[in-house]
């Protein structure tokens, strides 16, 4: 009996039953069954047999870790595989299941403050949403899909569990129900990007859905929601067609947009409450990336860029 396997269960009932989101818990899951192998492979299967040493082989597992293409895991990621590990001992320690927690003493890794890669220009954006061929039914689709990404700057998630009820044309709202972290939000949505909703609810949608039908907005060729990882593929086509130089996918809408947004004029605290942000230091690194009106004062207040104009 793999008494570390019935802990992490109970552990992931207890996230869900105080409110935790699913993609939290999943996540969760799939962080501790990394270290459940990593554990049993050295003979533990039983949390109470678990020791700061372990832990601590744990962090330097991870740290040595190297992916399929050589490179090794970011000091973010790390983080991000640790937390759930301090939350399972925690947890257990708590519940007076185990009488100290070993991983008490665990310091996480200090995390990069890292910018986006890229963003696209106004151009690239629609050289990117003109990929699509709009006199099919799917490209119609395609570009309702990007278009919202693009007006609402939503996750892909967010996107996914999108309802034919939560686009609301007579406001220009879009809800957001359960975003990350369970809460909910009313983003606004533009014109352009309801012009192609209208056209793929009134063209499209009726000939992908099944019955019966599951109210989901979005849907793939076979009438389902779509999975994570093929609208990437999905968007990731449009993006290399449309961008070639540029990397990037569903979230490269999100920056993109948030980032022409503050070049426009936008008040950082609207963006952030649109980004679904709760802390404004999230939101202020577009404002890193967000080079327009940096480059205008440059361009007018450096020594040397007023000397080379005298000089032309």
């Amino acid at each position: 009996m793999n008494l570390m396997g019935d802990a992490m269960t109970d552990y992931l009932t207890w996230l869900a039953t105080h409110g935790y989101a699913t993609t939290t818990i999943k996540g969760r899951r799939h962080h501790l069954m990394a270290l459940s192998v990593f554990l049993e492979e050295r003979g533990i299967i039983d949390p109470a047999g678990v020791t700061p040493a372990d832990i601590e082989s744990y962090q330097r597992h991870l740290f040595h870790h190297r992916k399929s293409n050589g490179m090794a895991l970011t000091f973010r990621t790390q983080a991000q595989r640790l937390v759930p590990v301090k939350g399972f001992f925690s947890w257990l320690t708590g519940c007076g299941r185990l009488p100290y927690d070993p991983a008490s003493a665990l310091v996480l890794p200090r995390t990069e403050h890292r910018l986006p890669e890229s963003t696209l220009s106004v151009d690239e954006v629609e050289s990117v949403l003109s990929g699509p061929d709009t006199m099919t039914t799917l490209g119609i689709r395609d570009r309702a899909i990007m278009e919202v990404f693009y007006s609402t700057a939503i996750r892909r998630m967010e996107l996914i569990a999108l309802l034919v009820s939560d686009i609301d044309s007579s406001r220009g709202t879009l809800f957001v129900r359960q975003g990350k972290g369970g809460r909910d939000r009313h983003v606004p949505i533009g014109e352009r990007a309801l012009h192609w909703v209208r056209r793929y609810n009134d063209e499209v949608r009726p000939h992908l859905a099944l019955s019966p039908d599951c109210g989901t907005l979005f849907l793939t060729s076979y009438g389902g929601a779509y999975a994570p990882d093929v609208l990437s593929r999905q968007i990731t086509a449009y993006m290399k067609a449309g961008a070639p130089t540029k990397r990037g996918s569903c979230h490269m809408f999100r920056h993109t947009a948030a980032t022409l947004m503050l070049d426009g004029g936008a008040d950082v605290r609207y963006v952030a409450e649109m980004l679904g942000h709760q802390k404004l230091e999230t939101t202020m690194i577009y404002t890193r990336v967000s080079l327009t009106k940096l480059s205008a004062v440059h361009a007018a207040c450096h020594p040397a860029e007023a000397t080379r104009t005298a000089s032309l």
